[in-house]
Parts: C-alpha cells; structure tokens; sequence
C-alpha cells in the first residue's frame, strides 16, 4: 500500500534528481523508496570475482549485443587469430 509522504528538500537536489529520475525512466518516488529500502533492509553482497581495479567499471557500460559474453569473447578470439 503507497503512503505520500511529504519531504523539505533544496530545490538543487530536486531538481536533479527528477532528471536523474527521467533519465533512468523511474520516478522520484521511486528513487526514494529503493533508497530507503537500501538503507534499512541492507543485502549481503556477494564478493565480486573482479580485481579492484575492475570492480569500479563494472556496470558502467550497456551493450546493444545480447549474446553471451563467452560468445563474444571466442568471436573476437576467432577474429584475432583467424584473419
């Protein structure tokens, strides 16, 4: 069941957020109730099997291709070795 819920908030932090909001195509509402979420109901993350100096990127980027990374890892192999 939603509840409204009534925030004071500069008018900055407002104002960037519904453009983070838009952006990511969900509402401020939204945004503020995974938040809170997040904050009082915290997970257990899983260790990364990534190097730290991976770790930060990981996420980063969005690929069109939809196929498996393993995938395109032999084909770009494939391409290297076989050209």
């Amino acid at each position: 069941m939603a509840t409204k819920l009534t925030l004071s908030i500069d008018e900055s932090v407002i104002r960037d957020a519904k453009e983070y909001a838009q952006k990511t195509g969900r509402s401020v509402s939204q945004l503020v109730e995974s938040y809170l979420k997040a904050i009082t109901h915290p997970t257990k993350k899983k260790k990364s099997k990534l190097p730290p100096h991976l770790k930060r990127w990981h996420g980063a980027f969005k690929i069109e291709d939809e196929r498996d990374y393993k995938e395109i890892i032999a084909e770009a192999i494939w391409e290297k070795y076989n050209t």
